[in-house]
């Protein structure tokens, strides 16, 4: 008898790979668990459910781990102080998100719960990417297990390399491609879209959506198989039933003033304190009318259900949105730069109370963010930190570390912008930006690409096309999904009560980034089209109210900024720069003050705020790296003398020899007589042979010995 006699394989071919998908066998005890494998990449996926639900809590506890073993690549941490996995990598943390934003619109509302999904790689193979292989996983844990969960969902990403779409393209394809797309699928539809571009045009975007949304769905339909065959009986719930009568109570006595604060108070905080001031008056009238014997504890819930239907009905029926704004109306925008004096580049963002301060600084090289995974190391030479204090919405909190939704807000940016930074050859600096988001009110990620291009622009970087972008949102009716309204530019209220937040991001001429999230089961089409041209339409309105601002990047770095000059030596002689232990570039450092940083390709990069130093070091390194030329005069230093001739350097590390018949245009008797060592005397270069070696003439120099 088997010792794991619920242990069973299926099989799909997808491409031209082969998803291996293992059940029964490893973690036992979850509520469900799959093994899922491609090539020689493996990833392990659990979902656990808590017995009961987490009391007092008004969201959905659901968790992501997303855990990077790096056994899997067959390495250990290059870290000497730390060889145990920690806290995930940016990138890591991002995938952990994707995963989330996936499954999450596929519980069930009211479900509280506490679920844990978490994928650990098990073995990587270094071409079939774990990311992808682990959202599949996640979805087959959840289908097999008696979680409620109306998957399967499946994930895949989609590739443009020479204008052809690719199926999940290996890490090296993807170096070379135009788009960098996850889409994540139910049977049904598009769940959640993550993408990176390189200014793809807005049609060719939607065939790539549809691509991938095909692709996943073929996976979906393989997941649903598994579960017909080995799925648990999934767990009914049902979520508690409101009172409506009390929700038809609030809705008919206090509709008239909550529409007055709706669309008669423009500010969020004024209108946020009045809408409460409603709520609080009708629960003390509902009270006296209900009796003590009513259960008020859900009131304020049923009230903002009130909200959030009187928000839907008057887009849906009437195009109206908050403070009268049109659907396609982009709230007032102000942008300024060069806000503060000793940093490198500045600016300030302002859509509506949205506000984005972001802050550029430059660096040499060495400043490079080092990024360590099972994938290896990394280096980053652009990254973008973003921060969203609590003061932000007019809130107290004691949470200041970075969470999960800070660094996805600030790797979107990053990831806008990527497409119109300058190569290293042409810029070398290291560049940090850093947003502050001073005032939130809808879509800070948007409002900090918009930062980023500005302060970039202020500090000279020589971005090649500003970049802009955009959240849209959306409201579908429920009893006819062919009924909806695309919102440009949404704001809190709207993306609360709304079907979708869709972020946009791009140049005049492409789309640079998108996220889609949705809370539907589904997204036709016709919406996908709708909203991207929209949003494209509101992007250029943004992009020409930014470069009213600035219009192009300033052509000189803030006198505050680092200087940088690249000169190239032959690599072979690197060693000879560092020296003996590091002794030589040290050397030069201190003296110059100088940051120096060499590249294995040879090319030295100097960095100073100080020219002259700069100029110090680079004459200091030439000097060393400077190789013979014939024909030319040295003044040289005799070093060892022979009764043959005399051994004299040239250059640093670079030695030749005066043969006695070199010294004068007489003949030399005695050597001794002419050299000694420590002797300084003018030579011309006068040959090289086959092997290198220099034959150097004091006779032939300008400034030759007088003859006895």
């Amino acid at each position: 008898m088997s010792y794991y006699p619920d242990n069973q394989k299926f099989s799909l071919i997808l491409g031209d790979r082969e998803i291996i998908v293992e059940t029964g066998k490893l973690a036992q005890q979850c509520n469900g668990s799959a093994v899922v494998t491609v090539g020689g990449t493996t990833i392990l996926a659990t979902a656990t459910m808590s017995a009961t639900i987490r009391e007092g809590i008004d969201f959905f506890p659901l968790t992501v781990n997303y855990n990077e073993k790096y056994y899997a690549a067959g390495v250990i941490r290059h870290s000497p102080y730390q060889k145990r996995e920690n806290r995930p990598s940016d990138d890591k943390i991002l995938m952990g998100r994707v995963i989330d934003r996936t499954i999450r619109p596929l519980f069930p509302k009211g479900f509280q719960n506490d679920v844990q999904v978490m994928v650990t790689t098990l073995s990587y193979d270094r071409e079939n990417e774990h990311d992808m292989i682990s959202a599949v996983a996640a979805s087959v844990a959840l289908s097999i297990s008696d979680i409620p969960w109306a998957g399967p969902s499946a994930s895949v990403r989609v590739g443009l390399i020479n204008g052809e779409l690719v199926l999940n393209p290996t890490f090296q394809a993807r170096e070379k491609s135009d788009l960098d797309l996850i889409v994540s699928a139910s049977p049904e539809n598009v769940i959640m879209i993550e993408a990176g571009a390189n200014e793809v045009p807005e049609e060719e975007m939607l065939k790539a959506i549809d691509f991938g949304k095909k692709w996943a769905q073929k996976i979906c339909k393989f997941i649903a198989e598994i579960q017909e065959k080995i799925g648990k009986k999934k767990i009914v719930f049902t979520p508690p039933e409101d009172d409506k009568e009390l929700i038809e109570w609030i809705a008919k006595e206090g509709m008239d003033d909550l529409r007055a604060c709706l669309f008669g108070i423009p500010g969020k905080k004024d209108r946020s304190d009045k809408k409460a001031e409603i709520l609080e008056k009708l629960k003390g009238n509902a009270a006296e009318k209900f009796g003590e014997e009513r259960d008020m504890t859900k009131f304020m819930d049923y009230g903002l259900k009130v909200w959030k239907k009187l928000i839907r009905d008057s887009i849906l029926t009437q195009e109206k949105r908050i403070a009268e704004r049109k659907l396609t109306e982009i709230r007032s925008l102000n942008c300024e730069v060069g806000l503060f004096q000793r940093t490198h580049g500045s600016a300030l963002f302002q859509r509506g109370e949205t506000q984005a301060v972001s802050i550029v600084t430059l660096g040499p090289p060495s400043m490079a963010l080092n990024t360590d995974g099972i994938e290896g190391e990394r280096k980053q030479y652009y990254f973008h930190h973003y921060n969203f204090p609590p003061y932000a919405t007019g809130e107290v909190s004691n949470r200041l570390n970075t969470g999960n939704r800070e660094i996805g807000h600030g790797m979107l940016a990053q990831r806008a912008i990527l497409p119109v930074l300058p190569d290293r050859e042409t810029f070398p600096y290291v560049v940090r930006v850093v947003t502050e988001i001073l005032g939130s009110n809808g879509s800070s990620s948007m409002a900090s690409t918009c930062g980023s291009t500005l302060s970039l622009m202020d500090a000279g970087v020589p971005i090649k096309k500003p970049v802009a972008g955009i959240a849209m949102g959306l409201m579908v009716d429920p009893e006819n999904t062919d009924t909806f309204k695309v919102l440009s530019d949404i704001q809190d209220e709207e993306d609360f009560g709304g079907d979708m937040d869709f972020k946009v991001a791009g140049t005049k001429d492409g789309i640079t980034a998108i996220q889609m999230d949705i809370k539907v089961l589904s997204i036709s089409e016709a919406i996908f089209t709708q909203a991207l041209g929209q949003a494209k339409t509101g992007r250029l309105e943004i992009l020409k109210a930014m470069e009213s601002a600035i219009s192009e990047p300033r052509k000189e770095l803030s006198s505050y900024a680092p200087r940088l000059i690249t000169i190239h030596i032959k690599p072979e002689k690197i060693r000879e720069v560092i020296g003996k232990g590091g002794e030589m570039i040290q050397k030069i450092i201190a003296a110059t003050g100088c940051t120096i940083d060499i590249e294995q390709d040879g090319s030295v990069i100097i960095s100073s705020v100080d020219g002259d130093s700069m100029q110090k070091a680079v004459d200091w390194i030439k000097s060393i790296v400077e190789e013979g030329e014939i024909g030319k005069e040295y003044t040289a230093e005799v070093v060892r003398v022979e009764p043959y001739g005399a051994f004299a350097e040239i250059l640093p590390g670079t030695q030749g020899l005066i043969h006695v018949s070199n010294i004068i245009r007489e003949r030399v008797e005695n050597i001794n007589d002419y050299l000694k060592v420590g002797q300084k005397v003018r030579v011309k270069l006068i040959s090289i042979d086959e092997k290198g070696r220099l034959a150097l003439s004091m006779k032939d120099a300008s400034q030759s010995p007088k003859e006895e």
